[in-house]
């Protein structure tokens, strides 16, 4: 992708503070932290999102994000991380290249979960019916 912001990171056209590489992935501090230490994990390879990333990379991706949590963690001394993935604009997917947020947490930050709600009578059991049924 050309105007890909992430390729051109990865390309090294578009500085970034890397914090962690290997031959599949890159992880580099977001530019527009929720807290200090947010880091996003990519593939090199350009994938829109997880409807799309091959296997191998979607591996891969999960085993940098495993290895670089704990560093993340005890470097910015937090109390605990989110990791995430918006998939799609409508789950507020900005950058259409495939990548996980690891965004550190701590106790007072103010942020707040999204907000739930319930399943009517018999609405849960149809929902997995269909889910099952596209598998």
């Amino acid at each position: 992708m050309n105007d890909c912001i992430f390729c051109k990171i990865v390309k090294g056209e578009i500085p970034s503070n890397k914090v962690y590489e290997d031959e599949k992935v890159l992880a580099f501090l977001d530019i527009g932290p929720v807290n200090k230490g947010h880091t996003l994990v990519i593939p090199k390879k350009h994938f829109t999102n997880i409807f799309d990333i091959e296997q191998d990379d979607l591996d891969a991706v999960s085993k940098a994000v495993r290895k670089i949590s704990p560093a993340i963690k005890k470097a910015v001394n937090a109390d605990g991380l989110n990791i995430m993935s918006s998939n799609g604009k409508a789950a507020g997917q900005l950058v259409l290249h495939s990548h996980i947020h690891i965004i550190p947490r701590f106790k007072d930050d103010g942020l707040k979960h999204w907000p739930q709600s319930k399943y009517k009578e018999g609405e849960a059991e149809e929902v997995k019916k269909k889910i099952k049924e596209n598998l």
